[in-house]
């Protein structure tokens, strides 16, 4: 795609990351300056306690580009997503963590794979960069939901995505919880999108706290994903079959 075709929007989902959230917003304006004109930097801020607002004000302040969302309540990462992408105005959406373990300058490697019938560009970890509890339950997270729906891509937990905006025409995402990445991609393939995936690196958080990976998120995405496989597996199934019955009725 020419340079001067790309209309983009840039998000992040923020929650008590002042210690990366300035740099990613302005490594993202230095990423896409030289590609385009027409994009904009989106932050949704889901209840932030620390001084991640204050970091965001004096952004917008700086660079017209930056578009801010505060929830006044924490919506958690679901929650967050939906908001980004019912913020974003351009053609193509791109989102990342607030967090700093990916590396927005990497955008372009997603960018070169745009193409006529593609419509989700996803990245996927090269090498895990977590303490090791975290990367045996990202492992036994991955293999059950990859598993379990069906999905087509090999890193559903990589959040490093460019998609289509027409593609949110098509699907409405319910989640509030982590939960939605495996719901978004579950239906966006079942919608019949095309998805082309490229290696990313990861790196380890410098500053905050993983909001995830404690016993109690853990048990709430669990029963969350239980709920998502009745909704998108099991009951669409029964539906397809009972279909199929009346139709040779």
């Amino acid at each position: 795609m020419p340079e001067t075709d790309l209309s983009i929007s840039v998000f992040f989902p923020c929650y008590n990351d002042k210690g990366t959230i300035a740099s990613m917003v302005i490594e993202s304006i230095l990423t896409l300056r030289p590609l385009t004109e027409d994009f904009e930097v989106i932050v949704i801020d889901d209840g932030s306690s620390d001084t991640s607002r204050e970091i965001l004000k004096e952004l917008q302040r700086v660079y017209p580009q930056v578009n801010l969302v505060f929830h006044e309540q924490n919506r958690g990462y679901g929650g967050a997503l939906k908001s980004g992408f019912a913020t974003a105005k351009h053609e193509w959406i791109f989102y990342t963590d607030g967090d700093g373990q990916y590396n927005v300058r990497e955008l372009p490697e997603l960018l070169e794979k745009m193409a006529d019938g593609i419509d989700v560009v996803n990245g996927f970890k090269i090498k895990r960069s977590d303490p090791l509890h975290r990367i045996v339950i990202g492992k036994i997270y991955h293999h059950i939901t990859k598993r379990v729906f069906g999905l087509p891509i090999r890193d559903v937990d990589c959040d490093f995505r460019l998609m289509r905006r027409a593609v949110f025409d098509q699907i409405e995402l319910e989640s509030n919880s982590g939960v939605i990445c495996v719901e978004m991609i579950k239906k966006i393939h079942e919608a019949g999108f095309r998805f082309a995936e490229v290696p990313v690196h990861h790196y380890f958080r410098t500053s905050g706290k993983s909001q995830f990976f404690n016993f109690r998120r853990i048990f709430k995405v669990a029963r969350g994903l239980l709920s998502l496989w009745w909704k998108l597996v099991v009951k669409r199934k029964r539906s397809v079959i009972s279909r199929q019955r009346s139709a040779k009725c």
